[in-house]
């Protein structure tokens, strides 16, 4: 589901796994025609786990609706001219590349020199232009010492790592790419000037550190964070397990949350008394992080006499900030945040896949009607109908490509040739 607000903007998107098809696909979640480049028979990416039974990844399946998709042999001269006249094709419109294949032929200079006020979105692994992805920045945020635990307290090494599988920089590198394209075509139409822009994971992630504290806090405080596994960092806050082996994450940092909770809890008594023995003033949130582990006993004892519906009931009455642990199954069979109940949803059908919810935009924009999903398109299923919209080309000309082996058309996806 997507909004009209960037109806006239087209992108080419040239890309491969997570950051720049997410960014692709939150342009053409507001309006943009957003049309990638695939290989025929599919890039690298292209089946990646996980699977359909049919072979399809569901990964890129998700990553890739909303799209137009025509699939191009790149490894021909003639197959690289078309993808730069994609780009360079004329018309306000267009213009536009985003892409994280770093190669000579689709540099910002080589197109420039087609079209003068081209932008280009270059996403790189690395600012000095050295590959890197998500995980290989990520261990060096420090982020995954923080979430491990230290074997030895008194051991000054550093603690086991604790990798997260989410990969958050990707996520971060795709938002900050569809808001430095949507700002470059503002001011391209203000100005006629182009832009191009390269936005390196690595920078997105260490400068992350710097937006939240963290790198300032090791270099004016010369310190490391601390593992702290589970716990909220500077509050209270962590998981804890109900009498019948259910796990809930709880948060108490303001100080309206810590208040619902110690009354939740039916804690006034105990937190006062721990309040003094340790000289702390735990309506303080800081100071309730430094006794986290004292007021983690009094909740495990709290949490190992009740049911999880007890907690339940007890926590919504008192509007404790609190959820449960659940697998996706879980959640997409009991939280009614996801499915039917929730306009971010939508059932659609996707080739190779089936029924399925699929995602809009999760911006909810007052007033403004939302179009359908469109599930990810077979590779090159809008193979002729860019090539006649975007470039003029008649039927003609457009057989003589298949005919060379140059572009194809849906029938050459794996998804349909294993059929």
């Amino acid at each position: 589901m997507s909004y009209p607000f960037l109806n006239e903007v087209r992108v080419i998107e040239s890309s491969a796994f997570i950051a720049a098809p997410l960014a692709g696909l939150t342009l053409s979640q507001f309006g943009a025609d957003v049309i990638r480049i695939d290989m025929i028979g599919g890039g690298i990416d292209y089946a990646r786990m996980p699977l359909a039974p049919s072979g399809r990844s569901l990964y890129w399946t998700g990553l890739n609706k909303e799209k137009r998709s025509i699939a191009i042999d790149i490894r021909q001269p003639r197959g690289r001219e078309l993808v730069q006249q994609l780009v360079t094709a004329p018309g306000n419109d267009g213009g536009i590349l985003l892409t994280n294949v770093g190669v000579p032929w689709l540099s910002h200079a080589t197109l420039a020199a087609q079209r003068d006020d081209l932008i280009s979105c270059t996403i790189q692994g690395n600012f000095d232009g050295s590959t890197a992805v998500d995980y290989t920045v990520n261990c060096a945020t420090g982020y995954p010492f923080v979430q491990g635990k230290r074997e030895h307290p008194a051991s000054h090494a550093h603690p086991t790592p604790v990798n997260s599988t989410f990969p958050a920089w990707d996520a971060c590198c795709a938002y900050q790419a569809a808001l430095a394209v949507t700002c470059a075509v503002m001011a391209r139409r203000a100005t006629g000037a182009g832009s191009e822009l390269k936005i390196a994971l690595s920078d997105v992630a260490f400068s992350m550190l710097s937006h939240l504290g963290i790198m300032t806090e090791a270099e004016v405080l010369g310190r490391e964070r601390e593992p702290i596994g589970n716990f909220i960092y500077g509050a209270f806050g962590r998981d804890f397990v109900t009498r019948d082996g259910k796990r809930l994450m709880i948060a108490g940092i303001s100080a309206g949350q810590w208040k619902a909770l110690v009354e939740a809890c039916e804690l006034a008594g105990p937190i006062a008394e721990l309040s003094a023995r340790l000289d702390k003033d735990l309506n303080k949130e800081s100071h309730r992080y430094e006794a986290r582990e004292a007021i983690a006993v009094l909740i495990e004892r709290w949490f190992a006499a009740r049911s999880y519906n007890e907690i339940e009931q007890r926590f919504n009455a008192s509007r404790v900030c609190w959820g449960p642990y659940r697998g996706v199954c879980e959640l997409l069979r009991d939280d009614n945040r996801v499915g039917a109940n929730n306009p971010l949803y939508q059932r659609v059908s996707t080739e190779g896949v089936g029924e399925h919810w699929a995602a809009g935009t999760p911006v909810r924009a007052e007033g403004v009607a939302r179009s359908e999903v469109r599930p990810a398109a077979l590779l090159g299923q809008h193979t002729d109908e860019v090539l006649s919209s975007v470039l003029g080309l008649d039927s003609a000309a457009v057989g003589k490509l298949h005919d060379a082996g140059i572009v194809a058309g849906p029938k050459s996806d794996p998804t349909v040739l294993h059929r």
